[in-house]
């Protein structure tokens, strides 16, 4: 299953940037999409969402930590954590989904700025 996940993701981060049949603006509005399904939170912060990233991100603990406790304290076995793993991936994939739909309306883009040594983006 990790495997699995690994690999899709390691896919969709060669799509993302190689950009087949993906204009240039697409291709880069993947860039927040793929930082918060792998930390939510962290694409909205590259939207420049702060609120939102930080309501991301602690939606996204209470979900790891709440249910992992939760899931300590009852007797539901193996099938409590796989709930809560199933909930964090949910979590993940709809912040994600947020912060490519913020970041294509916007026009986020990425790159160097013109004396080469510092890295910025523009949205």
């Amino acid at each position: 299953m990790v495997k699995r996940l690994v690999a899709a993701s390691v896919v969709v981060c060669l799509l993302a940037t190689v950009g087949v049949g993906v204009s240039a603006a697409n291709r880069e509005a993947w860039i927040p999409a793929i930082a918060s399904f792998a930390i939510p939170g962290l694409g909205q912060l590259l939207n420049d969402e702060i609120d939102k990233a930080i309501v991301h991100f602690g939606i996204d603990v209470v979900i790891l930590i709440g249910g992992g406790y939760l899931t300590a304290l009852m007797p539901w076995g193996w099938y409590g954590y796989s709930a809560v793993g199933l909930a964090h991936l949910v979590w993940a994939v709809y912040s994600g989904y947020d912060a490519y739909t913020v970041a294509k309306e916007q026009g986020f883009s990425i790159g160097l700025t013109e004396d080469g040594l510092t890295f910025s983006y523009r949205f």
